[in-house]
């Protein structure tokens, strides 16, 4: 049996998410959604055709990773998710992980970036069983020099922690601030040549499209 594409796996998420809240979680999540889709969030996001900031990362080993490195041996799929508490993430890594060695393949290294604390990343990555590089971005500062900062909405901020996403003690940050998912396949003088970003956070670049773009380079 085919397996199921990603977008299925998270609107699938999305759908049972939303159906098991109250009505009154329901219209609050529902018009901080309306009022996300209506911002401006993302839209000078790097896109393709853009240079891709360079940065130095730790990993959730520790040691330091520098993009301008990993593109001297080949192309790089860069992905920012939100963290480890995310279901829209953890379906998207997990068919990152499935596809990984095609992505190996076509010469490219995978990167995942997420603002969690290096500890939290390390803890995700083993329970994942994720065998790509995953890097801890403190403060979403290099996801801030992409363009993708995006703000938890003030009305979601209680309801987070009543479902036990407290996310100024994951990220050590009291901002709320999180990377609008992104996806990009970078060539390796950091030109952007394929990119999904998205402030609807439940939209991912499918792992067929990665691969294409990478094979058209």
């Amino acid at each position: 049996m085919s397996q199921q594409s990603l977008s299925d796996q998270t609107r699938e998420a999305l759908e049972a998410f939303v159906a098991n809240l109250p009505a009154a979680q329901q219209e609050t999540v529902g018009k901080a959604f309306e009022s996300l889709m209506a911002s401006d969030t993302a839209d000078n996001a790097v896109n393709v055709g853009g240079k891709a900031p360079d940065f130095t990362l730790p990993s959730v080993t520790n040691e330091d990773l520098t993009l301008s490195d990993a593109l001297s041996d080949g192309p790089v799929v860069l992905s920012f998710y939100r963290g480890s508490w995310c279901p829209f993430c953890n379906l998207e890594l997990n068919a990152l992980q499935r596809r990984v060695e095609d992505i190996k393949a076509c010469g490219a290294r995978l990167i995942a970036v997420s603002p969690e604390k290096p500890d939290s990343s390390l803890t995700h990555a083993q329970k994942l069983d994720l065998t790509f590089d995953v890097l801890s971005d403190m403060h979403n500062r290099i996801a801030a020099e992409y363009g993708l900062i995006m703000d938890v909405h003030e009305t979601l901020r209680p309801l987070y922690l009543e479902w036990g996403l407290d996310l100024p003690a994951a990220n050590l940050d009291e901002s709320w601030q999180l990377p609008v998912p992104a996806t990009y396949v970078i060539d390796r003088d950091r030109t952007v040549r394929a990119a999904h970003i998205d402030k609807n956070y439940t939209s991912r670049m499918e792992p067929d499209e990665i691969i294409k773009a990478l094979r058209s380079l």
